[in-house]
């Protein structure tokens, strides 16, 4: 393997079938499917697999719907047209079935799902901290190896360019890794631009720029805007419990409309200039213990600080949660999750969710549903692969596919990733440019970003800590620039891609918006499939 610019120190290598990069749900339920088909398989995580991620500190709805007819088309209406149509039914079908599948593993497996009086078990939400416990316990069972703090940094490819392995660093130890692998499984979740919102601080986008240097292509990009409500004082967004709060000025004046379906809207523009504050006021005593009881972590910031969020008025923020909340990523092509790259599987936040919530934000429930099917359906069809890829064995040379920041790219200047980072971020955490995007913005935002790009395609990291941060870094910037170019291409407002100088939906663009590159960005529109056509083999 060809030194990593500025890493120094033993190497170490693992042969298997499947290497999954990412330990969140997507992740976790991919190498346990790996498995089960019989594949060797090892699990890379950027932090500790279990602990990390958006799902890990949180408690999430599921979009876990009984097989009833009528209640499933209910389900798959209640986004549709939300979505701007960009939903496909038979996806929506297929993730409904699996997802109902899955949580009967669950309960299986031992998840305390919740029973009612009645002895009816609720399976519509998740305790992130025992969901993932119970997740790495059964990865662990399957024979699965665990690689934690071992963060991927670059995807391996053939001369013919199909993907075969991946390489990264050990971050407790002074060595780097490489993995010989008969398929890949992306699984790293989306990316949330280090805004501070809970569990978002190992999602930077670095699946996405490995695939993109792979030649991958993404879809949705533009539905990347979705910002989390939560109070100024605390990472935590998670914002079920404001449809219960009114929401006031400094003054103590409630804001007209801040409460409605347009509220986050409402709050953005007030935001821009004014603090908001909010009050869970509308609460009575049996809604204020289920929500005790049901996101203890929500209160965990107001208890610190002895606020009663139900009596007293705290000041609110909107914080970026980018791909993580919102629907686009890597594009899957078939069934099995496999991405345009040979060899190449994308599941959960790292994958586009358009299949199931078109345009408009997964939130909690469709992600999470999302993630557990797509990651079972990647895991089995990346199996699938290397059992034909080892089946055809023939000697493969391996190539590095980094681009930027792990090449001495020619004598230029390391890169300084704290300054690239902020740099972004003065493009992207702003409301007042993201959450309605306007022409003349989006092209000056464009220009900088790419200026940025050229500045620091050839830099090369310093050190070994470096490495890590400058890749997060330059995987946001990539990030950024596909979110940004696929909604200047959209000129319309369709789901939750906003512009404010193209108001209204336009039937002549009910299309998918395809993108990728590195260097120059591209952007192509994309048919959707025909709804009568259930085939969705390919």
């Amino acid at each position: 393997m060809t030194q990593i610019a500025g890493v120094t120190g033993p190497q170490r290598h693992y042969e298997v079938d499947v290497l999954v990069v990412g330990g969140g749900p997507a992740g976790t339920w991919a190498a346990i499917s790996a498995a089960a088909k019989g594949a060797r398989v090892v699990l890379a995580d950027k932090g500790f697999c279990g602990t990390s991620g958006a799902t890990a500190p949180s408690g999430t709805g599921v979009w876990h719907v009984p097989g009833d007819k009528d209640a499933r088309e209910r389900a798959r209406a209640s986004r549709y047209t939300l979505g701007g149509e960009l939903a496909e039914h038979a996806w929506m079908d297929r993730v409904l079935e699996q997802t109902y599948v899955n949580c009967e593993r669950l309960a299986e497996w031992g998840y305390p799902f919740p029973i009612d009086e009645a002895g009816n078990a609720h399976r519509t939400s998740l305790q992130g901290p025992e969901y993932m416990r119970l997740m790495r316990k059964r990865v662990k069972e399957a024979g699965v190896r665990i690689l934690d703090h071992s963060p991927a940094l670059e995807l391996l490819v053939d001369e013919h360019g199909v993907v075969a392995g991946a390489a990264g660093i050990h971050r407790q130890t002074d060595e780097t890794w490489s993995a010989r692998a008969g398929s890949v499984v992306i699984a790293t979740g989306g990316c949330a631009f280090l805004s501070t919102a809970l569990g978002c601080n190992v999602l930077t986008g670095d699946g996405h720029l490995m695939a993109a240097e792979a030649g991958a292509q993404f879809s949705g990009m533009e539905f990347s805007n979705a910002y989390g409500l939560g109070p100024a004082f605390s990472s935590v967004t998670k914002s079920l419990f404001y449809n219960w709060a009114t929401f006031y000025d400094a003054t103590g004046t409630a804001i007209p409309g801040a409460g409605s379906s347009h509220g986050r809207g409402v709050i953005a523009k007030v935001l821009e200039s004014l603090p908001v504050f909010a009050c869970l006021d509308r609460t009575d005593a049996d809604i204020r213990a289920w929500m005790r009881r049901s996101q203890p972590n929500f209160f965990v910031p107001f208890d610190r600080l002895d606020i009663d969020p139900f009596t007293q008025h705290f000041p609110v923020t909107l914080r970026l949660e980018g791909t993580v909340r919102g629907t686009g990523g890597l594009r899957v092509t078939d069934a099995t999750c496999a991405t345009s790259v040979p060899g190449l599987y994308a599941a959960g936040d790292a994958a586009t969710r358009e299949l199931i919530c078109g345009g408009f934000t997964g939130g909690g429930s469709h992600n999470a549903a999302w993630a557990m099917s797509s990651g079972f359906w990647a895991g089995a069809g990346a199996a699938e692969h290397a059992r034909a890829a080892r089946a055809l064995y023939t000697p493969r040379t391996l190539i590095q596919a980094a681009r930027a920041t792990l090449r001495d790219g020619g004598g230029n200047a390391p890169i300084d990733s704290a300054a690239l980072i902020r740099a972004v971020q003065d493009e992207v955490l702003p409301t007042q440019r993201n959450w309605t995007r306007r022409a003349d913005l989006l092209e000056a935002s464009l220009g900088r970003l790419d200026a940025l790009w050229h500045s620091v395609r050839g830099a090369a990291a310093s050190d070994r800590n470096q490495a890590v941060r400058a890749r997060e870094a330059v995987a946001m910037l990539a990030v950024s620039r596909w979110m940004y170019r696929s909604a200047l291409a959209r000129t319309e407002t369709r789901g939750m891609a906003r512009r404010q100088d193209y108001p209204e939906a336009d039937a002549a663009q009910r299309h998918r918006l395809l993108s990728g590159g590195l260097d120059e960005v591209w952007v192509a529109r994309h048919a959707m499939r025909h709804e009568a056509n259930e085939d969705i083999a390919a």
